[in-house]
């Protein structure tokens, strides 16, 4: 039975999940980036965020301690000295997972995880939505009254507008002769 136990075993032993959660999250570290099962991205956030935690401090001790985790000097190395300058002032949340549909073969839900902040496109999207006004969530009734009787006012005014337009154009013909 299975009572209280919280993590996702995958099918595995703990030896065997032990080194696929080493071998992944080394991955992650590598390439910012990973294509997976949406089980095991789960099970790799709750893994990798107390390492990236601990990579924050850069003293020895972290660095021996996330060495015990992950067993790789040029992961370390790629750990300190590239991946933990740019989440220093994150609060936690490194990880960010997006599901991709479904494998072939299978049928298993596979799911991308990735470094938050080594997303440049989507980091530069949200800036750009960020510099906007801030909108409300939601609308009342009243609110959308108001919308309708405002587009049917734009509309009149709209219609209004081309009716005069062709008046202006023969008047800047006759100042132009």
């Amino acid at each position: 039975m299975r009572h209280g136990k919280k993590f996702n075993h995958l099918g595995r032993k703990k030896g065997h999940r032990d080194a696929l959660m080493l071998n992944m999250a080394s991955s992650l570290i590598l390439h910012k980036r990973i294509n997976t099962t949406l089980a095991k991205a789960k099970a790799l956030r709750v893994h990798i965020e107390p390492i990236l935690t601990k990579a924050k401090d850069n003293t020895t001790h972290s660095r021996r301690t996330t060495f015990s985790y992950l067993q790789n000097k040029e992961v370390i190395k790629e750990l300190f000295d590239v991946v933990a300058p740019k989440i220093y002032d994150r609060p936690g949340g490194y990880c960010r997972i997006i599901k991709t549909g479904f494998r072939k073969g299978d049928g298993a839900e596979t799911a991308m995880i990735e470094l938050v902040d080594f997303n440049d496109v989507l980091k530069a999207k949200t800036a750009t939505t960020k510099a906007g006004t801030r909108r409300s969530r939601r609308k009342s009734n009243s609110d959308n009254a108001g919308v309708a009787s405002t587009a049917a006012a734009g509309t009149a005014a709209a219609v209004a507008a081309t009716a005069v337009a062709p008046s202006i154009i023969e008047d800047a013909k006759s100042e132009e002769e």
